[in-house]
């Protein structure tokens, strides 16, 4: 059980590891009216990924796993993707709305192995990123609307 579950912790290191620098990269580059809150926006959605990047990979190591540590094994593991370019300031929000989504799903999954393998720490940390990505979907979405 407990293998499953370093696998799934895993798989949102990388997935943050990779959120990470897409936030950063469309930090850098959103532009259009939106800009400004944007842009800060962006800025407080990658520091949050880096702080989950840190208590994912601490976690996976308390439990006596291997936490992922190379952009290689991050790409390969991920379930989200990098930053495609060119992305219009509308396009990079509901990209974000999407991986958020993935997140939560798996953060779903991820609460019902660490209740199986007796691991309320895990199922805790699973049940934060959860509650904290929905409300972002929320707003994210709320900003889209016409």
């Amino acid at each position: 059980m407990m293998q499953a579950l370093h696998k799934t912790l895993n798989q949102q290191l990388a997935n943050f590891s990779v959120l990470y620098f897409k936030l950063y990269h469309y930090h850098w580059f959103v532009k259009g009216e939106k800009f400004f809150e944007l842009h800060a926006k962006f800025e407080e959605f990658y520091k949050e990924a880096a702080s989950y990047i840190d208590e994912i990979a601490e976690r996976i190591l308390a439990i006596q796993g291997i936490p992922l540590s190379t952009m290689k094994e991050y790409l390969d593991h991920a379930t989200i993707r990098e930053a495609v370019g060119n992305e219009t300031a509308e396009q990079m929000v509901e990209q974000l709305i999407q991986d958020f989504q993935v997140i939560v799903d798996e953060a779903k999954k991820g609460i019902q192995e660490a209740e199986r393998a007796e691991d309320d720490s895990s199922a805790d940390l699973f049940i934060g990123i959860r509650t904290n990505l929905e409300k972002h979907i929320w707003m994210l979405t709320s900003y889209l609307a016409k």
